[in-house]
């Protein structure tokens, strides 16, 4: 499924508004009172993460806020909510909140592509990277963390915590010990912590408190008393200021209250309540019901015009409410304050609560804030009304936003009844269950939603989407690409060719991106079971289809698929121009993860040119890109190329890392002939010897040489095929052969004919039947030399080179009746093996006199990473390796040199003229 266009800007300053509320740093309220020992306790910690726990009302949003205003470092502030609980949206509002200290987080990190799962750790490393380098240091701190109760996000903090750079700093405020590492942390010397104890109030700070709030007349036992009584308690000392303010009976009114907190509050806030004027008193109680205030706001809920009047009142009498922006147009109550009005408000009015909340969810509504109209709809009992709200901000919160955790969160909230009686809430549901992979579920929901549609067939659309970049809006065909995506998922590519163009026959001229997404799905089947010359007239329709529409969401995956359909037929150069159109038509509009897997298919395309040193930057910087992609095939794909890369240079531990990684990264359900995993790990184990475990695997994964030909398994029957010359069976090899070539040839699958005849010749050669081999080598040769294929020679060694020579001597090819191989062509491989012969026997990089031995290639590496003042984890990423593999090579590289240290390291590399 594709993702849809962005909403309108109306709805995106809405939200942007209200973002802006949570990235302020709060302001201190009047009375507020200095806390040095504590603020002096934070500025000493050095751990990686400083905790600030204790239960509500203990000044720890208020003590953070000081201490971000003392310290000298800059300070990214992000107060959490309910809704933060999507992982998605959680990481991009920690993304926002780095971006006002530190520029360029949102433009570089923020993209994120809708789908399944979102991949968060590599959204994590993608801030990791930004800070690895950074000269200053930064803070962040993440105020009302409690309120997170998604595993996601706890996993992903974990991973930040466990790969923290040194110059970014976390801060957590929470109510609550967050499911974090703390005890390893702490162990470590790693964990800064004030708790409650630490969060009391001393009784000199509980008098300056008093004294500033109500008066130097204040007497020393009337303070020690309130202190002992609220036990140091910030709230309940400020809610007993407020009650003492113009009370004449002070020693009385000290003696009737003691307990509990709950009960101090209660007692307190009652009489706070009571002192005031009638009309604010019911303003604070009906305006309760709001998470955030504003004027406009509070005047539709309350129905009076003096909403920002009335709120200026409560901040002047310092009654629990905290501005939220500069200008004081958006406050919140403190959340114990708040508890304490709606618990009056349930009791004193409550036929008020739901004319209340369902006045907020229109207000809500109206100016494009989804998340909190459902919210105050759901509160007010109109599930009706969320309903439809949820419907019409469907496709904009699962794919542009990807907050697929959001949408679950409304449907989880509405009673089952009212879902299933709505065909577009239920696909939706289906969609959801699809992406998060819980197949299981997709089908029973397309049933039920198939069966709403036959009761409500004519329900309207109204999404706040372009009806044309909707993929929801026409149930009939939005339920027949969803099959389509499910069938291929387990499988059954022609069962996902079969609900494809099912989908069509409901599509109208309004369904713009919906057809282009079942034409697509048509196309993308074909190339799956190896007809890619239709694969690749109908990608190439999509293609210029998406370039040509208002909307590109589809044109990266579009040309990604055929450039891939273009390399399969052979054709280097049409699948060089499609990913180089791909890549202007995606970066053109903004810059977007999605150009990373345009990145990957050119350093595929120059790999296979033998343009080494191009191919590794444009795989950096595909795989870089294609980590905050959902899409993991992209991913998967580039280390494919990353790997094979590392081997064809030489470092047959890079490549290995590369295949641990892509495997890693790999899903269950996925069905793609770029995505050999395994079979290139088996691959790589004949390359360096290692035949018995290549064989290992053949046999687990039931590798037969009677097995049907089909393109998704081709490559595992290449790596049979190396097992069994390398066993000495190359009659049989040559059996599998012949069955799996006959079928690409009939398939006009280039690519596949070009890598089995080198098989073959190979193949030939262990039999020793030379002619055979040179005729074989002969036809890889007139395959490859119209689009300049150089790689897949080099790869194949010393046999092909050998047998390479022998055709260029004399008149060989002449003999052997071949006319289509340019002499220019053959020279040119023949020298291409020459250097890669030359670059084996050169001594390797770093090797000078004094030296006890050379540096290794990736051991420079890391000594020209170290020199540009990276840290460890920063190499691993840059290089695609673990830390713990750097930490080797820089033990490796300290050993070489003679040195102790990084200093002494880069200064002794300066001096032997291996650093520039």
């Amino acid at each position: 499924m594709a993702p849809s266009q962005a909403p309108s800007s109306s709805v995106a300053s809405a939200q942007d508004v209200l973002l802006a509320t949570k990235l302020r740093t709060p302001q201190p309220r009047a009375g507020w009172v200095p806390r040095p020992r504590l603020v002096r306790q934070l500025q000493s910690g050095t751990g990686e993460l400083v905790l600030v726990c204790g239960p509500a009302g203990f000044g720890k949003s208020s003590l953070l806020a000081a201490w971000a205003r003392a310290d000298d470092r800059p300070v990214a502030w992000l107060s959490l909510d309910t809704g933060d609980n999507d992982p998605v949206r959680f990481w991009r509002h920690v993304a926002a909140a780095l971006d006002g200290v530190h520029p360029g987080v949102v433009e570089r990190v923020g993209p994120l592509v809708p789908g399944a799962g979102p991949p968060l750790t590599g959204i994590v490393t993608a801030l990791v990277n930004e800070f690895a380098a950074a000269a200053d240091e930064v803070v962040l701190v993440i105020d009302d963390y409690h309120l997170v109760e998604a595993p996601e996000v706890h996993r992903s903090m974990e991973f930040l915590l466990d790969h923290l750079p040194p110059a970014l700093h976390l801060v957590l405020a929470s109510r609550s010990d967050p499911p974090l590492p703390l005890a390893r942390l702490r162990a470590r010397g790693q964990l800064v912590e004030l708790r409650a104890g630490d969060l009391r109030f001393t009784a000199e700070e509980a008098a300056q408190l008093l004294r500033t709030e109500v008066g130097a007349h204040l007497t020393d036992p009337v303070v020690a008393a309130l202190g002992d009584r609220t036990e140091g308690w910030a709230a309940g000392l400020h809610l007993a200021a407020l009650s003492l303010r113009g009370r004449g009976d002070v020693t009385r009114f000290v003696a009737e209250f003691s307990g509990s907190h709950r009960f101090v509050l209660d007692y307190l806030t009652e009489e706070v309540l009571e002192r005031l004027p009638g009309e604010l008193r019911t303003f604070l109680l009906e305006t309760s019901v709001l998470d955030r205030l504003c004027g406009p706001l509070c005047d539709a809920v309350v129905g009076r015009p003096d909403g920002q009047q009335l709120l200026e009142s409560v901040e002047r009498a310092s009654l629990f409410l905290i501005p939220l922006d500069e200008e004081r147009r958006w406050w919140r109550y403190h959340h114990l304050f708040a508890d304490l009005l709606r618990a009056n408000l349930a009791a004193q009015y409550p036929h008020r609560v739901p004319e209340l909340h369902r006045a907020a969810a229109e207000w809500y509504a109206e100016h494009g804030l989804p998340d909190d109209a459902i919210r105050h709809a759901l509160a007010g009992g109109d599930t009706a009304r969320a309903a439809e709200l949820v419907e019409e901000h469907l496709e904009e919160q699962v794919w542009r936003r990807s907050q697929g955790a959001t949408i679950a969160a409304w449907l989880a909230a509405l009673p089952s009844e009212e879902i299933h009686r709505r065909p577009l809430l239920t696909l939706g549901q289906a969609v959801a269950a699809l992406m998060a992979g819980r197949l299981d579920a997709v089908e029973p929901l397309l049933d039920v939603a198939e069966r709403a549609f036959v009761r409500t067939p004519a329900a309207p659309y109204r999404a706040s989407l372009d009806r044309r970049f909707s993929v929801l809006a026409n149930i009939p065909a939005g339920i027949a690409v969803c099959r389509a995506d499910l069938a291929r998922m387990r499988g059954d590519v022609e069962a996902e060719q079969e609900f494809a163009r099912a989908a069509l026959a409901h599509v109208t001229e309004q369904d713009e991106l919906l057809g282009a997404v079942a034409r697509y799905q048509v196309a993308f089947g074909d190339f799956l079971a190896g007809r890619v010359v239709a694969a690749e007239r109908a990608l190439g329709g999509v293609f210029a289809e998406r370039v040509a529409s208002a909307q590109h969401d589809l044109v990266p995956r579009a040309a990604f698929d055929l450039g891939a359909a273009q390399l399969a037929r052979g054709h280097l150069r049409a699948a060089l121009r499609t990913y180089e159109h791909g890549l202007r038509v995606t970066e053109g509009d903004r810059p977007s993860p999605s150009a990373g897997m345009l990145h990957v298919g050119l350093a595929e395309v120059h790999f296979e040119r033998d343009e080494l040193a191009d191919a590794h930057r444009l795989v950096a910087t595909g795989i870089e890109q294609c980590r905050r992609l959902a899409y993991l095939p992209a991913l998967i794909a580039g280390l494919i190329v990353l790997a094979r890369l590392r081997h064809a240079q030489g470092d047959p531990a890079g490549a290995l890392a590369a295949v641990d990684e892509a495997d890693r990264a790999m899903p269950q359900a996925v069905l793609d002939p770029r995505l050999p995993v395994a079979a290139l790990r088996a691959h790589l184990a004949v390359a360096r010897g290692d035949v018995a475990e290549a064989a290992q695997w053949v046999q687990t994964a039931g590798l037969s040489g009677d097995d049907e030909p089909s393109y998704l398994r081709e490559a595992e029957h290449r790596v049979l095929v190396r097992v069994l010359v390398a066993e000495q069976e190359p009659a049989a090899a040559l059996a599998v052969l012949e069955r799996w070539r006959a079928f690409a040839v009939a398939q006009e699958r280039t690519a596949s004919v070009l890598r089995l005849r080198l098989l073959e010749v190979l193949a030939h050669h262990a039999a020793g039947d030379r002619t055979a081999a040179l005729r074989a080598l002969v036809e890889a040769l007139a395959l490859a030399a119209p689009e300049g294929y150089v790689r897949v020679f080099l790869d194949e060694g010393a046999v092909v080179g050998a047998l390479l020579r022998e055709l260029a001597a004399g008149r060989r090819l002449e003999q052997l009746g071949v006319r289509a191989v340019p002499r220019t062509f053959l020279s040119g491989l023949i020298e291409a093996f020459d250097r890669h012969d030359a670059g084996a026997r050169v001594p390797e990089r770093g090797a000078v006199p004094g030296m006890a031995a050379p540096l290794s290639t990736r051991e420079h590496e890391v000594l020209t990473l170290m020199a540009s003042g990276l840290p460890n984890r920063a190499i691993a990423e840059k290089l695609f390796i673990t830390v713990d593999t750097v930490k080797r090579h820089v033990t490796h590289v300290f050993e070489k040199l003679g040195v102790a240290n990084r200093t002494q390291a880069v200064a002794r590399g300066r001096e032997l003229g291996l650093l520039g």
